[in-house]
């Protein structure tokens, strides 16, 4: 039996850090701080929406964009935060998930030979992504130490072939926020061009001490050119559902869609229809920065009791920490051996670069329970 040839269109992708460091801490009965995944429940309330439109008969194909209900309750919210009124008929889509959405926007706008700038370190799959639509991809790096955006450096990149610049703001990996001027300069800088955002938002509502999130949306210049993609499974504690939305302009949505339609078409009816009921309340999304703020504070306090330095974290769900003081190890080793020797799983920032920078820095991630928590850092303190 032969099997034909094939020539891989992702020659240089392989297994991910996080299936590789999940599956040692399993095998070492490790604390998984690695995957940025919640160990708990979500609210019981929106599990049995979900049971009760089953239970309804909501069960065949919705909409290809969404139900109407679940698109004018996203198109609220933004209104209410942010300021800025989409059309949930034309303006607002709902995805299987923030990946899903980042995908789509990259095939429905770049052709071969386009250039897209994503800004290193960044999520695994931006790069991928580009590369699967035949884009060529401009990696800047963001500010060692800080993580904030050089906008000189990404003036810089801005060629006659750019199509799109990728942001995420709460920041993966570092835990960095962009600020209002920082969103400022960069609606400056793309002002005289033809540059489309894809604004990754999914940590939105976890944004710490007092800030306000920037979504792209706030700004005009920036909504007028911009996919904001955003994650229910990051703020409803369902990351399993997979069911995320993107806000961009009717021409730009015209296109998303000719693309999503034939991409995933349609997203899971019911979990539409329970989250759509659920979000007539706004508490849980707007009592959620001080949820995670808590649970920050607590894991920070126990960081600080070890050798491992702390970056400052902004927002997401992410502890970054310095391991300088702690080995003389690189970053990718460093968490084999804390997994291995220690019982706790963290990932390595290296692996958000393209060329594998490493600066002794790794990322835990604290959307657990406290009890979790609590036996991570106990086995931390061995530091």
């Amino acid at each position: 039996m032969h099997t034909p040839t094939l020539q891989s269109k992702l020659p240089n992708v392989g297994t991910t850090i996080f299936t590789v460091m999940s599956a040692l801490a399993a095998e070492k009965n490790a604390v998984n701080l690695g995957q940025g995944f919640p160990d708990f429940a979500c609210d019981p309330g929106l599990v049995n929406a979900v049971t009760e439109a089953m239970t309804q008969g909501l069960n065949q194909y919705p909409p290809m964009p969404g139900i109407p209900a679940l698109r004018e309750a996203v198109a609220s919210k933004i209104l209410a935060l942010h300021g800025r009124q989409y059309n949930p008929a034309t303006e607002l889509t709902i995805t299987a998930g923030a990946t899903q959405a980042i995908i789509t926007a990259i095939f429905a706008v770049v052709r071969p030979g386009d250039e897209v700038i994503v800004l290193e370190p960044c999520y695994d799959s931006y790069v991928p992504n580009i590369e699967l639509a035949g884009g060529k991809v401009v990696r800047v790096p963001l500010t060692p130490g800080t993580f904030r955006p050089d906008f000189d450096k990404i003036a810089a990149a801005i060629g006659p072939k750019t199509r799109a610049i990728l942001i995420n703001s709460p920041h993966n990996p570092s835990a960095t926020v962009w600020t209002r001027a920082e969103m400022l300069q960069l609606q400056d800088l793309l002002a005289p061009t033809e540059v489309l955002l894809i604004s990754d938002e999914v940590y939105e509502h976890m944004v710490f001490d007092g800030q306000q999130h920037e979504s792209a949306a706030r700004f005009e210049g920036l909504a007028a050119r911009a996919f904001v993609v955003s994650s229910f499974g990051k703020t409803y504690h369902v990351t399993g559902w997979k069911v995320g939305t993107v806000a961009a302009p009717a021409p730009l949505t015209a296109e998303f869609r000719k693309v999503h339609q034939f991409n995933v078409f349609t997203v899971n009816t019911p979990m539409q229809h329970a989250l759509a009921s659920y979000m007539a309340n706004p508490a849980p999304y707007l009592e959620l920065p001080a949820f995670y703020q808590r649970k920050r504070d607590l894991f920070l306090h126990g960081i600080r009791k070890t050798r491992l330095k702390p970056l400052h974290t902004q927002g997401s769900y992410f502890q970054c920490v310095d391991i300088s003081e702690v080995s003389d190890l690189n970053e990718a080793d460093f968490c084999q051996w804390l997994t291995t020797e220690i019982g706790v799983a963290a990932i390595p920032l290296s692996a958000f670069y393209g060329n594998g920078f490493d600066q002794r820095v790794v990322r835990f991630c604290f959307a657990k329970k406290d009890d979790t928590l609590q036996l991570a850092l106990e086995r931390l303190a061995k530091l």
